[in-house]
């Protein structure tokens, strides 16, 4: 729905994905700037980073990795049931 999904993109001997153009592209520019600000201040956002490029992912890679990462992190917030019942 965001726009997020990884399409194949490949050609020759290099595999390679990006992201689905379709979607809401509001929501995609929302979870970009959600992860660009993850990037600055979260720790485990930035541990991941590194793990990630010490396995030799691009930047690019990372940051579409993130953004499904905190696409999926969002829906399981928002679908989640409330646990008590409002007063």
């Amino acid at each position: 729905m965001c726009g997020v999904s990884p399409i194949e993109h490949s050609s020759g001997k290099t595999q390679r994905r990006r992201l689905n153009r379709g979607g809401n592209r509001q929501a995609n520019a929302a979870l970009f700037r959600i992860a660009l600000t993850r990037l600055r201040a979260d720790p485990r956002t930035r541990a991941y980073v590194q793990r990630r490029t010490t396995d030799g992912r691009t930047k690019r890679d990372i940051l579409r990795c993130l953004k499904r990462y905190i696409a999926r992190e969002i829906f399981k917030t928002i679908t989640a049931t409330p646990t008590t019942a409002p007063t």
